[in-house]
């Protein structure tokens, strides 16, 4: 039997992808939310991660990072699967560097799902035609992973000191990643970096 946790932070969505992937007799499925996926996944020790890539959360203290760094450092078992956005290549990025064995298009059907799922879980790469074209700009963004970290949290509305503690820096740290944010993306300052990121695709 593998176990499967889900990781969506639309309630509605994801109890309807857990139906869905729960009619297989081989794949035993839990969901969460991205803020309680860290301790729901030390319960449940699953074997593969379904992670929605798209939320502001995937980037915070509780997102992509800290089940990477979970599963790669032997913490936990199990392996990344990235629901993600052709159009978006920062989340791509962002799971790509976290060490994800699966790469989904959220236009998926729900077979193409259940087949990523099985082959992740034999720790084999499974990717989607579909995000090819993603790739490719992802390989472009000039951001590092933790300027997009920052950045995200901050196009959500977060203040120097919630990013700060969201991502275990400090304030100043961050001011400094915002200003090279800025910089790297030729903005006026902050808001104007958000616009251009997000008209990139990059958030």
């Amino acid at each position: 039997m593998t176990r499967v946790l889900l990781i969506h932070d639309t309630y509605l969505l994801r109890m309807a992808l857990a139906v869905l992937i729960g009619r297989e007799p081989d794949l035993e499925v839990s969901s969460s939310s991205w803020p309680g996926a860290v301790s729901t996944s030390r319960a449940l020790r699953p074997d593969v991660y379904v992670v929605d890539m798209d939320s502001a959360h995937a980037a915070g203290e509780c997102g992509i990072g800290e089940l990477g760094n979970r599963c790669r450092n032997g913490g936990e078992p199990g392996a990344l699967l990235a629901l993600a956005t052709a159009g978006r290549p920062g989340p791509l990025r962002r799971a790509y560097e976290m060490g994800a064995l699966g790469y989904l298009s959220k236009n998926a059907s729900p077979d193409r799902l259940v087949e990523g799922i099985r082959h992740v879980a034999k720790g084999e790469r499974y990717i989607d035609e579909s995000l090819g074209f993603g790739f490719l700009q992802a390989a472009e963004i000039p951001l590092t992973r933790r300027e997009l970290s920052v950045l995200s949290l901050a196009a959500e509305g977060a203040s120097v000191g919630e990013i700060a503690r969201s991502l275990h820096l400090s304030n100043g740290t961050v001011r400094n990643y915002m200003a090279a944010i800025t910089r790297k993306t030729g903005a006026r300052n902050r808001v104007d970096a958000i616009r251009i990121s997000r008209g990139a695709g990059w958030l």
